[in-house]
């Protein structure tokens, strides 16, 4: 059973910094692409980062310089480390994890199947 647990959103003001985890369970973190995916209200998911088997990753335009995103295959985690924050930044953020999709459809939604619950990052 696959499972993907978000943490780490919260408030901040502009300018500041937070870090998002997914912790993984029910399969090996290694073989699958995953990725944060964002949405704010009245607007479409979209793709802000992801990183395929291989490790290479991909980012929005609008977060490039200022998110990293790292998978730890050992702990089974996927992170996101946002700076700079703006207040455009704010949202529900989402893991999402699958095996079959590769880098170009990183920021595809419809290519994941597992998806984690979200957690809220404001930016005042």
């Amino acid at each position: 059973h696959v499972q993907l647990v978000e943490s780490g959103g919260g408030s901040v003001q502009a300018g500041g910094s937070l870090r998002l985890s997914c912790a993984a369970s029910g399969y090996t973190a290694s073989r699958y692409c995953m990725g944060w995916f964002r949405q704010a209200p009245g607007k479409e998911r979209e793709g802000v980062a992801g990183t395929d088997r291989y490790g290479s990753t991909r980012y929005a335009e609008s977060v490039k310089g200022r998110f990293t995103i790292s998978k730890d295959d050992a702990m089974n985690t996927l992170s996101l480390q946002m700076n700079s924050l703006k207040p455009e930044d704010t949202a529900t953020y989402y893991c999402a994890a699958d095996m079959a999709c590769g880098f170009s459809s990183l920021f595809s939604a419809g290519f994941y199947t597992y998806w984690g619950q979200g957690t809220q990052v404001t930016v005042s």
